[in-house]
């Protein structure tokens, strides 16, 4: 974060840092992540770095009015607490300048719901780490076709135990085996919409 603080201090644009600082920096990460070079250990430590540093930096690219790639709702489905993964997505997501409303884990469907209307999300992520919990996935997404948002917003899904093939059964537009995957997927996804 102080290297962030002295950049604007110095008057480099917040979105200049984003873009030719912060996501070339995540991508290198992730790089180092799937050739083994880094480990979870690491990840956590830059996504933390990333979200330190994007907390400086939000209220100056409110101020100058800069629009997120797009609106992300995340969260663990309903049953799972588990949130390592969920927050390693989340914050690579922010880092990539997409704008992200994290409900945390235990999320119902009708929550995720809630959020998408009131934040006019265009991508929901979800999230699982347990078997027992994956089926919550396909439900969100049938409550999400009930209420009429399905072809308003890109599903991805991730999680150990979420196959391709489990994301293709369920309807999801999207899955990612890993959190720095999901930038890139999300990038498809917010295209393709």
């Amino acid at each position: 974060m102080a290297c962030t603080q002295q950049a604007i201090s110095e008057g480099v644009q917040p979105l200049e840092l984003i873009t030719n600082h912060m996501i070339p920096a995540m991508n290198e990460v992730s790089r180092r992540f799937e050739s083994e070079e880094y480990y979870v250990p690491e990840l956590l430590l830059s996504a933390r770095a990333m979200k330190g540093a994007l907390a400086l930096l939000r209220p100056l690219l409110a101020a100058s009015g800069t629009q997120p790639v797009a609106r992300v709702v995340i969260g663990t489905v309903k049953g799972d607490l588990h949130d390592i993964g969920k927050n390693l997505v989340s914050s690579m997501l922010e880092g990539g300048g997409y704008e992200v409303v994290d409900l945390g884990t235990d999320v119902t469907p009708e929550k995720f719901i809630q959020a998408i209307q009131e934040h006019q999300a265009n991508i929901v992520a979800l999230s699982a780490l347990l078997t027992v919990t994956m089926p919550m996935m396909k439900n969100t997404i049938e409550a999400l076709k009930q209420a009429k948002l399905r072809d308003r917003v890109k599903v991805m899904v991730g999680g150990a135990p979420v196959t391709r093939e489990y994301a293709n059964s369920i309807g999801a537009d999207g899955y990612s085996e890993a959190a720095t995957g999901a930038v890139a997927l999300a990038r498809q996804l917010a295209v393709a919409s």
